[in-house]
């Protein structure tokens, strides 16, 4: 099969199309073809290194969308031709996968497969976040970091579908405003003393709850502009540096932190996936709920994907069609 995998930790230059052999399954796995895979932050942090875990070739990629190929048990609750969205267990920058069953997912039937393929990872990380991590109600004020990228434009909708009653985001310059504006937000922001203009937005009260996927000094200036009883939550470090928190700013205040990775649970709690699944695929057969789609690439171009991630000029979600 082809798949692009690395030999070593670095820029965009060590992504290699080659052939591999086809992978095999063993009890509770399913294989399967690959149609999408996706372009996600992580696939950079992951491209760039962690001596500790390195473990040569490694295939990157987190989600796919494909078709099951084959089943190890003929209990299984999947099929061959089944269609699935999936979290392979060894990568998904490859033509067949890996997937224990318990992160498998079959799309029902009027769900079209390239609306699907561009949310496996965003839109379940963004449910859990706006639905148990920091449920929104109707009338609390949201705040979210990031809101032209895959998870920010799933972010805002499903804010506007609970009912918040603002919902402002931060990019980092205003030409991509347009998409969050068009989903649902009621005003943007560059990242320059975001803070202020949230406070002003908010009648001085801040905002209730801050999606928070940049970490470093964003985090820190949010507090600024979290409300008495607020929370941030944090789930990501795109900005590469870690921010401080200081207990003074908790305590008097009742505000929390709340920290969320959805890589961790779909490791230690799958379950929780699969309890939201369905929620997820009602979502995205609704017309209204858009997936926006910054580009398309081949597998073979996957450094170009790459590049186009890094450079922060996307809007919405990057794939790769195989």
């Amino acid at each position: 099969m082809k798949a692009v995998i690395i030999n070593k930790f670095g820029t965009s230059e060590v992504l290699t199309y080659v052939d591999c052999p086809k992978p095999t399954i063993s009890e509770g796995e399913v294989l399967i073809r690959t149609t999408y895979t996706s372009v996600n932050f992580a696939d950079l942090k992951n491209r760039t290194g962690n001596k500790a875990k390195a473990n040569f070739p490694m295939i990157l990629g987190l989600d796919v969308a494909g078709v099951v190929e084959e089943v190890f048990d003929e209990n299984s609750v999947f099929k061959k031709g089944d269609r699935v969205i999936a979290f392979p267990k060894n990568g998904s920058y490859a033509e067949y996968v890996v997937v224990k069953e318990q992160l498998v997912f079959k799309i029902p039937n009027d769900v079209p497969l390239e609306k699907v393929a561009a949310v496996p990872t965003v839109s379940f990380l963004s449910y859990l976040l706006t639905h148990q991590i920091a449920p929104i109600s109707t009338d609390e004020s949201v705040l979210i970091h990031a809101a032209s990228g895959g998870v920010g434009t799933m972010l805002i909708q499903m804010a506007k579908k609970l009912g918040a009653k603002k919902i402002i985001g931060t990019v980092s310059k205003m030409e991509k405003a347009d998409i969050a504006y068009t989903l649902g937000a009621h005003h943007i922001l560059t990242y320059d003393n975001f803070s202020n203009q949230v406070n002003e937005f908010t009648d001085g009260q801040g905002v209730n709850i801050i999606f928070d996927s940049i970490a470093g000094r964003i985090t820190e200036e949010s507090f600024n502009c979290l409300a008495p009883y607020g929370t941030l939550v944090q789930f990501g470090n795109s900005g590469g540096k870690v921010g401080n928190i200081k207990t003074a700013d908790l305590h008097s205040s009742c505000r929390n932190v709340k920290g969320f990775s959805l890589g961790t649970t779909r490791a230690s709690k799958p379950e929780m996936l699969q309890q939201v699944a369905q929620d997820i695929f009602m979502l995205l057969k609704d017309e209204s709920f858009q997936v926006p789609i910054a580009a398309i690439f081949a597998l073979e171009d996957m450094q170009k994907a790459h590049e186009l991630m890094e450079s922060r000029q996307h809007q919405g979600k990057i794939l790769i069609k195989i």
